[in-house]
């Protein structure tokens, strides 16, 4: 994971926030080849969803009335519980914390709170089961916290604060008085902005279901400690698509998307072994059913994706919190009801980085090391590079023509720094999938070689066919 960290900062994909004053945590600002990545992957995603005739795009507003987030429950609920440390002041979620422990101390933990139901062996599925289940009541919660777990960060037992709850919603004022009247929140999810334009877009796209509306946008949580790079941070942004279908019809369609969400990363170049199903034993108040897409990072399984059968819960809230109306009529049967919902939420951020970690691989080629992005060509950040072999004879001002050219449809780098072998290295480096250099034989047939990245294999291609080489590789 570090070498991950390093190159993103070298190569200038990611940035810590407010680098200069030390810092902002749980903060990152994308470079400029970062920039390029996280925009051809939030396009691909775009492109994924709204290239149909069943799904609208939206963009609603970061800031949205207070009601909307008591109706939708984040206001009472969308809290971790939080236990701080009187020996060296470090703050925990006490869930994340339980979670990371390792199979032997929830053994541990078990035989001690449960001696008679562990007192043999057992595997350590269940014990992992177990420990989940078992964990879900405070007062035993609360005895593990004070009583048997150890800081992570000084070692010291029984020094933990009582649980208390925290919420991740930034508060915020609008107006010149900062009073309970004029508070609004930076929303901590997109999906909600959805929900409250069910019907405005519905009318307006004459949609008949069922139909989707999807959405890119930023979203923020106080999270109580931000980790693991891009993985959980304070700010980030989230790919969404909320699917509204006839009830009774939300099992075929929850199926459907699982396939569709799952094959999209396959077809960006993520490894199948990479990638995993998780199911929710344990549901929200609001889900039928959910399963998480789980990618393989360096430190461990960690979502990327979920899809929720959601039921007709959020429409219904906002319903009825706003008193007005959210039901659909079938023309067809004539009935008025309320949509159940099939949610498709998977944080651009965390793909983003997926998709870095899952690229980067390192070989040795004739005794060098070639440190090499795989970067599927859709969402590379550079799609080609133009090399002249020599600054003389006219190959400078060639090159500088195909690049001129080729700009105008894809992003390409111009390089006439060092050996050519060198500047490939540069490419591997940043994921650039073709690299084009202009030589001596150019001058005589114009002709460019092309190189291709994962393969290292060059072949002979006219000029006048790079443009039209690139769109059938990357397109």
């Amino acid at each position: 994971m570090e070498k991950v960290v390093s190159l993103s900062k070298r190569r200038g994909f990611v940035f810590q926030s407010s680098e200069i004053y030390g810092g902002l945590n749980g903060c990152w600002d994308y470079g400029p080849l970062g920039v390029e990545m996280l925009n051809n992957v939030k396009q691909a995603w775009w492109r994924s969803m709204t290239f149909r005739e069943d799904v609208e795009g939206v963009d609603a507003s970061i800031l949205m009335h207070p009601r909307v987030w008591d109706a939708s429950g984040h206001v009472a609920n969308f809290t971790d519980p939080m236990v701080d440390c009187k020996q060296c002041k470090s703050r925990y979620r006490v869930d994340v914390m339980l979670d990371e422990l390792s199979v032997k101390k929830k053994k541990e933990v078990l035989r001690e709170l449960f001696p008679n139901d562990f007192a043999g062996q057992q595997s350590d599925d269940k014990i992992v089961t177990e420990f989940s289940q078992r964990m879900t009541a405070d007062d035993v919660v609360a005895k593990v916290i004070q009583e048997l777990l150890a800081c992570p960060n000084c070692g010291s037992k029984k020094t933990f604060t009582e649980a208390r709850q925290f919420n991740l919603m930034f508060k915020t004022f609008v107006g010149p008085v900062e009073d309970a009247n004029n508070v609004v929140y930076l929303r901590p999810e997109t999906a909600q902005g959805i929900f409250v334009n069910f019907l405005n877009v519905q009318s307006a796209s004459r949609q008949r279901l069922p139909f989707g509306i999807a959405q890119i946008g930023k979203a923020f949580r106080n999270e109580i400690n931000t980790k693991n790079f891009l993985f959980r941070t304070r700010e980030f942004e989230q790919m969404e698509m909320q699917y509204f279908v006839k009830p009774g019809e939300e099992d075929k369609y929850f199926e459907y998307w699982r396939e569709q969400r799952m094959n999209w990363f396959l077809e960006l170049g993520m490894k199948k072994e990479n990638l995993q199903w998780c199911k929710h034993e344990k549901l929200a108040h609001y889900a039928k059913a959910a399963y998480d897409i789980e990618f393989k990072f360096p430190f461990g399984w960690g979502e990327i994706e979920g899809i929720h059968s959601r039921t007709d819960f959020d429409l219904s809230r906002h319903e009825e919190y706003s008193g007005k109306s959210l039901k659909y009529f079938d023309d067809q049967s004539k009935e008025k009801f309320t949509p159940f919902v099939i949610e498709t939420s998977v944080g651009a951020s965390r793909s983003f980085m997926a998709f870095l970690v899952g690229a980067y691989d390192e070989e040795v080629i004739e005794g060098e090391m070639r440190v090499v992005l795989h970067l599927h060509p859709k969402i590379a950040p550079m799609k080609a590079a133009v090399f002249p072999l020599v600054n003389r004879e006219g190959m400078d001002d060639i090159a500088r023509t195909l690049t001129n050219d080729l700009q105008k449809h894809f992003r390409v780098f111009y390089d006439d720094s060092g050996a050519v072998g060198r500047r490939y290295r540069r490419q591997d480096e940043i994921g650039t999938p073709y690299c084009f250099t202009v030589d001596s034989q150019t001058l005589q047939d114009q002709t460019v070689t092309v190189r291709e990245r994962d393969s290292m294999k060059q072949e002979r291609i006219a000029m006048d066919k790079v443009k039209e080489y690139l769109i059938g590789q990357i397109l």
